[in-house]
């Protein structure tokens, strides 16, 4: 019977995946256990499940017949199981989770340690990164992610917070420079000064504001002055060292403002910020050891996204 469920879910994830060595990452195998696992339930049922060439595969008539079975079926099997997990009273098993790196390291990491005390038949396989990974195919359970979401009736977010940016610089640097006292000077007079930049996939990340509309401006400060990088750790440094203005997120420089090493420049109305969330699998049933890891995310990131900033600025929305 357990090798009929793994020929079934192979040929499963070889549709959906496309080819064989996308199905293979999915489900963790060699692509060659895939190609045999098809091949043993082709020579089983003695039909053809697929066409193939070279360079594509195809299904048969019989072969999309059997998938639109096979795949009703596992869902249901998949729907028992996370059925059964969501009834347990104590959350076990591995989370896959994928994460930004330095959000990740100092924020949310601390927290995830603190859970795994809690519940000691709970684990976690982490992975630090700022890419946008495809939560399907690469198996994980949960995301987190910063800034706008795409559309996709697959995943399911959940509103965890924002990261809220401000421009800062050091004493040092105003009292020898001066600085803008709005957005308005800034966009004005935006070659007087120099600037921390941040740099993301060999490409300047814009500082974005709002406008009295609400609008999301875009000021690409210029490099010719200053520092760039494209680790925000060290565009704190640069910052604290009298580099320029840099446009930071407050609960990462909140130490450095307490200790006074940098100060913010100017008040922003309508402050901006992006939104974190936590993305998921769509599934009937969300398994208990994943809405714990989601429940505290939503109860104890907010106040740590907010710290170093006024209460009246903590969120940029106003909500």
């Amino acid at each position: 019977m357990s090798e009929r469920l793994n020929g079934i879910e192979a040929f499963v994830a070889a549709v959906e995946a496309g080819n064989f060595a996308l199905a293979a990452q999915r489900l963790r195998l060699t692509r060659s256990a895939v190609g045999k696992s098809v091949a043993r339930l082709e020579e089983r049922l003695g039909i053809r499940l697929f066409h193939r060439t070279t360079r594509s595969q195809s299904l048969t008539e019989d072969g999309q017949a059997y998938y639109e079975r096979c795949r009703r079926a596992l869902a249901e099997l998949e729907a028992a199981d996370a059925a059964i997990e969501a009834g347990r009273q104590e959350p076990r098993g591995v989370v896959r989770i994928t994460m930004p790196e330095l959000l990740g390291r100092t924020r949310i990491a601390p927290l995830l340690l603190e859970l795994g005390q809690r519940h000691p038949e709970l684990g976690f396989d982490v992975s630090f990164s700022d890419r946008s990974v495809d939560l399907v195919e690469e198996g994980f359970d949960l995301a987190i992610r910063s800034g706008p979401l795409g559309d996709s009736a697959m995943l399911v977010a959940r509103r965890l917070g924002e990261q809220c940016m401000r421009v800062y610089a050091a004493p040092e640097y105003l009292a020898a420079h001066g600085g803008p006292d709005s957005v308005e000077a800034l966009m004005a007079n935006v070659e007087r000064y120099a600037y921390v930049g941040y740099s993301r996939h060999n490409a300047p990340h814009p500082w974005q504001f709002h406008d009295a509309d609400r609008r999301v401006l875009d000021l690409y400060v210029p490099s010719r002055h200053g520092f760039s990088c494209n680790s925000l750790e060290v565009t704190v440094m640069a910052a604290c060292q009298g580099m320029g203005l840099a446009r930071l997120p407050g609960w990462l420089v909140a130490d450095a403002v307490t200790e006074g090493r940098l100060v913010q420049v100017f008040t922003e109305p309508y402050p901006f910020g992006y939104v974190l969330h936590a993305v998921w699998p769509q599934t009937r049933a969300l398994p208990l050891k994943t809405r714990v890891v989601i429940d505290m995310l939503v109860e104890r990131l907010a106040p740590l996204l907010a710290a170093g900033l006024p209460r009246d600025q903590a969120s940029p929305s106003g909500r």
